[in-house]
């Protein structure tokens, strides 16, 4: 079995906005903007409704993935603040961590600019399918905890810290399939999957989830699949993502936001009985070898192949961490720094409750970090990238 890690299926070019109540205040004053009006499952259209949702988000404390009218919406909201140009993407973010870990990677891109020859390191190989350059911007909206905007008739204060993101990003929505992935499959001694989450037409999802099954019938026996869940437009696809790839996937998965949609519900994430209940029920959902859940509390993997990735839950809540204190741009000596710091005393007594009440589950307690300019951005990819990096390196086999 070869030993490169394939990483897919697409990318993205984010305007990853700073943070300004001041620009937010003024927007709401123009837009007429009120406590009444907030709401986060509207159309997002123009400026306001995008404004709208902004607001939304960040007064309930969550994170969310929502589809926007148009780029050009983006690029409008875009331009009344300071914003960064960076990669996301579950496979290229995961693939950036892994080449500060010295680990090279292959990645499957949909499509390509010179913002991604640019900021991509030579570390990571391009596969892509696109046949021309396009640049349809995914704008990420980091709120810190505490953030307060003045509305016309009160204001928006948020309980914490987390991450928006908004885009119409054709690509994507397209999802065409690399004709070299198969040879690169062949090659792997990992793939991960993640992406289907924007498409839109069921038909076509259909047919691409038939061509990547078609290519990853080139994986080695012994190669690892890893899943990453995300927060589907159409949730209703992605109940046809799983009927046809989970029989295919050794490690499924998601963020505290996507389990508690799925699940239709709140969970008190430092609630022993709560969190058992949950996992029982979305494993029941998802019947995978292993079933992982990241939070910002702890992780943790249940089913029959839990226990043998321990040490990789372990490599990717230490990698989340180093992210969430450093930003972009840490190394391996960062990361092993993050290694002897506190743990979150909830988490421990949390992962220590459900180890010893339910079966075949493993866990590793979240770091506890005061920080005063945490990133949100992308701490789920960069888990993937860490769970990956322990793969890579101990040989952990499926």
């Amino acid at each position: 079995m070869g030993r490169q890690l394939v990483l897919g299926l697409g990318g993205t070019v984010d305007y990853e906005l700073r943070w300004d109540s001041a620009v937010l205040e003024r927007l709401a004053g123009e837009h007429e903007v009120g406590v009444g009006d907030l709401i986060t499952t509207g159309p997002i259209v123009d400026e306001r409704s995008l404004l709208v949702a902004v607001l939304a988000f960040a007064a309930e404390g969550i994170g969310a993935e929502r589809f926007v009218a148009s780029s050009e919406v983006v690029e409008r909201f875009a331009a009344h603040f300071v914003y960064d140009v960076t990669l996301g993407g579950t496979g290229v973010r995961a693939g950036l961590v892994l080449d500060g870990l010295g680990i090279p990677s292959v990645q499957h891109l949909v499509s390509i600019d010179d913002n991604v020859r640019r900021l991509l390191p030579d570390r990571i190989t391009i596969l892509s399918s696109a046949d021309g350059d396009t640049l349809d911007p995914h704008l990420i909206v980091q709120y810190p905890a505490g953030a307060r905007v003045r509305l016309t008739d009160g204001e928006v204060v948020s309980s914490g810290a987390n991450r928006l993101i908004f885009a119409n990003d054709p690509p994507n929505r397209t999802m065409a399939i690399a004709a070299g992935l198969s040879e690169a499959l062949a090659e792997a001694s990992a793939f991960l999957i993640s992406g289907f989450n924007t498409m839109q037409d069921h038909d076509l999802l259909v047919r691409r989830l038939s061509e990547l099954l078609t290519a990853m019938a080139r994986l080695a026996a012994g190669a690892l699949v890893y899943y990453e869940d995300a927060g589907f437009y159409t949730r209703a696809f992605a109940e046809t993502v799983r009927a046809r790839l989970l029989p295919h996937i050794h490690v499924y998965g998601m963020n505290e936001d996507e389990l508690q949609e799925y699940l239709g519900r709140a969970v008190d994430l430092l609630d022993p009985a709560q969190v058992a209940a949950a996992l029982g029920e979305i494993h029941r959902l998802i019947p995978v070898p292993a079933l992982v859940v990241h939070t910002r509390y702890w992780a943790l993997a249940v089913g029959p192949d839990a226990s043998r990735h321990r040490a990789a839950l372990e490599s990717a809540v230490r990698v989340a961490a180093t992210r969430y204190r450093l930003g972009d741009g840490f190394t391996a000596a960062d990361a092993d720094a993050t290694a002897a710091m506190k743990r979150h005393d909830g988490g421990v007594s949390l992962v220590r409750a459900i180890e010893e009440t339910t079966p075949d589950a493993v866990g590793v307690a979240a770091f506890a970090l005061d920080v005063a300019s945490p990133t949100t951005i992308g701490l789920g990819d960069t888990f993937v990238g860490g769970f990956l990096a322990a793969h890579a390196r101990n040989g952990e086999q499926q």
